[in-house]
């Protein structure tokens, strides 16, 4: 799929207070280690093979919560709802997934990846197509981190940094089968919050 526009921000969106409590409630969880896909398998189980564990230590470092709480789902949706709209995309899409509160701490990162799916869930028939990235951290509270894009299905490869999001509450939506990365934080924290809206697959 080839857009005119890969992602939509709203910049400064979320208001502060709302940050701080998405914050707040995340810690007040346990966490887990961030999977990836080809992993996910042995999510439920919670135990990870050599083999997954050697994958992970490539690909990610994370710790993940998932929320599934009705005020941030509210919070969030509208801006999602525009997006789609103002983008142009207009993809169908009528649920969304727990959201997850992720923590990344010193040299803690997320490498090349897109969150689409290769098969639809089995329970619905639906796919990722719609993902979502909240700034929950000031940019200035930490270094490195960087969200970067990488519109690999153009004719040549094009990096793109989403410096837009780098203020406190800030959200970014981009279609789901877009790569991403998140680089290695060098200095502090970095909160952020990612949803991921479904809907049958693409005809």
């Amino acid at each position: 799929m080839v857009f005119e526009n890969y992602y939509w921000y709203f910049e400064s969106a979320l208001p502060h207070k709302f940050c701080d409590e998405v914050i707040k409630h995340g810690l007040n969880n346990k966490s887990k280690k961030g999977l990836i896909g080809g992993v996910d398998k042995n999510l439920e189980k919670e135990k990870l093979t050599y083999k997954d564990k050697k994958i992970l230590k490539q690909v990610r470092d994370s710790d993940v919560v998932f929320l599934d709480d009705l005020w941030i789902h509210k919070e969030i949706q509208p801006f999602i709802k525009e997006a789609n709209k103002n983008a142009g995309w207009n993809f169908d899409w009528d649920s969304s997934e727990k959201c997850q509160f992720t923590k990344y701490k010193l040299n803690q990162f997320y490498d090349w990846h897109c969150d689409s799916l290769e098969k639809p869930y089995k329970n619905n028939g639906k796919i990722r197509k719609l993902s979502v990235t909240c700034q929950l951290t000031d940019g200035s509270k930490y270094e490195g981190g960087e969200l970067e894009f990488d519109f690999r299905n153009q004719k040549e490869k094009h990096f793109s940094q989403a410096k837009e999001i780098f203020s406190k509450g800030s959200i970014i939506v981009f279609p789901s089968h877009v790569w991403h990365r998140v680089k290695p934080v060098t200095k502090g924290v970095r909160y952020s919050l990612v949803i991921w809206n479904l809907g049958y697959p693409f005809k």
